[in-house]
């Protein structure tokens, strides 16, 4: 009878290593087969930037379990490198084996050699769970210290709070930035004598651990009572540029003052 992986499955190590490198050095130290992975596949791993780990597919039933887990690496110069590790209890005593292999046909032949339950009734089958593939990032991301750029950003913001100006959930969110990049966005804005008030916008784009991407967009200007320079900070180009033109057609009322 098979065990609901909720029920059966136990997390192989706790608490997770923090950085790439003490990632990769626990799956090497525990693996019955790390000697058999390429040496020059483990050096360009120890220069990775990022670490990302999912459950592929996982089967258990009649006390055994078998798991496998894809592990990716992103490295300095914007490849992805992937190690499949297969964990399972079928050997003597019942205890847990980790296997690693650089191919996932080569994790699918290991699989197949496994002592599961060939009779295993078809509603009873393992459970995969398979990872999306992340499409392909929109910017040229620079990796730095992007998390710290993100904070002092949104600490600099003067707009005041609303829908439009990134709140703590976007901070919380961008505290996994390792990456990103700032470019300047130009196009019409409807703004009257907007290169006498100098107003200039930029896109903040952010590359997080999982591979999503978050932008902010600040607003710099001068359309203030003494002339200094105020930013601004949004969540979207259209709330930027409608906050542009507000400023624009304030701007003679603040001068008046």
């Amino acid at each position: 009878m098979s065990v609901p992986y909720e029920a059966a499955y136990e997390p192989p190590e706790s608490p997770e290593p923090a950085s790439p490198e003490e990632h990769l050095e626990r799956l090497l130290s525990r693996a019955l087969n790390s000697f058999d992975l390429p040496d020059e596949a483990i050096r360009s791993l120890e220069r990775s930037l990022a670490y990302d780990s999912s459950l592929h597919s996982a089967h258990h039933s009649a006390g055994m379990h078998r798991e496998t887990y894809r592990h990716t690496w992103l490295l300095a110069d914007g490849q992805a490198v992937t190690l499949w590790e297969l964990v399972h209890n079928t050997g003597p005593g019942s205890a847990a084996q980790y296997e690693l292999y650089l191919d996932e046909e080569e994790a699918g032949v290991a699989t197949a050699r496994l002592p599961l339950p060939p009779d295993t009734p078809a509603g009873e089958l393992s459970v995969v769970l398979q990872q999306i593939p992340a499409p392909e990032p929109r910017h040229a991301y620079v990796p730095d210290d992007s998390a710290d750029h993100a904070r002092r950003l949104l600490r600099r913001a003067e707009n005041p709070a609303g829908a439009d100006r990134p709140g703590d959930d976007f901070a919380r969110l961008l505290r996994s930035a390792f990456a990103h990049q700032i470019t300047q966005a130009f196009g019409k804005s409807g703004i009257s004598g907007e290169t006498r008030l100098g107003f200039s916008l930029y896109e903040h784009a952010f590359l997080l651990f999982d591979g999503s991407e978050v932008s902010l967009w600040e607003v710099e200007h001068t359309a203030t009572t003494d002339g200094r320079h105020m930013c601004e900070v949004y969540t979207s180009e259209h709330a930027a540029r409608a906050a542009m033109a507000r400023r624009a057609r304030a701007f003679p009322t603040l001068r008046a003052r």
